[in-house]
């Protein structure tokens, strides 16, 4: 599983920039599916579903790390509509508020990872960061 998150990151990493300019719906949809599988297990071990991995644990980050480096510039005026976006129009109303949100989100990422020793602090982090998750799909999404 830790090889598979590794490997997740880094194929994301790879082909973001031209991935995104090909198709920045679908680039936005790959990446969140990457982020939504790194929490499905983050939130296993949380739960105690899983045991708890420290190497796991940072891979969850790392994921979460690529998306946040990366997934702003997935929004270029071209993909405002189609693709079936979920995409708020706040998005691009106020490029610099979502611009923000990933920076913010980014620095939580860095810090959980920096602070992630255990489950104790892993749970703790993963708090921190998945709220911001959920602040900005609430700010700049389209609800279905």
């Amino acid at each position: 599983m830790k090889g598979l998150l590794f490997t997740g990151a880094a194929l994301l990493a790879l082909t973001a920039v031209a991935a995104a300019q090909a198709d920045p719906i679908a680039q936005r949809r790959e990446t969140m599916k990457g982020v939504g599988a790194a929490t499905r297990t983050a939130s296993q071990m949380v739960k105690g579903e899983i045991p708890f991995d420290l190497g796991q644990a940072q891979e969850v980050l790392k994921v979460y790390a690529v998306a946040a480096d990366t997934m702003h510039t997935y929004f270029p005026e071209t993909s405002k509509a189609g693709g079936n976006t979920t995409a708020g129009p706040k998005i691009w109303e106020s490029q610099a508020e979502f611009r923000a949100a990933f920076d913010a989100w980014a620095k939580d990422i860095r810090q959980a990872a920096d602070e992630t020793k255990d489950l104790a602090t892993f749970r703790a982090s993963f708090g921190t960061v998945t709220k911001a998750c959920n602040a900005c799909h609430n700010s700049f999404r389209i609800k279905t």
